[in-house]
């Protein structure tokens, strides 16, 4: 999955949505929501050097089967659809996500501003 289709996708509405005005969060609601993402970056952020291990070649041997299985987990690890691959992508994505959820409290305080006024 790219960051073209699928979770990508669905954020990069989501941030359109917000800049456009077309939904709001509250302080409180948006605060939890940027928390839980600022974590799930930094949890990505702490694997790099983790991941770093799955791209090498593993060390299983000189059997058949370990030297079939060497390249085949490094594939799984690192190419286009790989853990390492998905991993950043969601990385971006969450950025993403975090850009519209900031523009959500945005629009859900000048919506509320909005209501304050016509209250007067």
């Amino acid at each position: 999955m790219s960051n073209d289709d699928g979770v990508g996708a669905a954020m990069g509405q989501f941030a359109a949505l917000a800049a456009n005005g077309e939904f709001a969060v509250n302080e409180r609601g948006g605060q939890a929501l940027l928390k839980a993402i600022r974590n799930l970056i930094e949890w990505i952020d702490d694997q790099q050097v983790r991941s770093a291990y799955l791209q090498q070649i593993a060390k299983l041997g000189t059997s058949n089967n370990a030297q079939v299985m060497q390249p085949f987990l490094q594939n799984v690890a690192s190419d286009g659809s790989g853990f390492i691959t998905q991993l950043q992508q969601l990385r971006t994505t969450l950025i993403d996500a975090e850009a519209g959820i900031r523009q959500a409290m945005a629009n859900y305080q000048h919506a509320d501003g909005q209501a304050a006024d016509k209250l007067r």
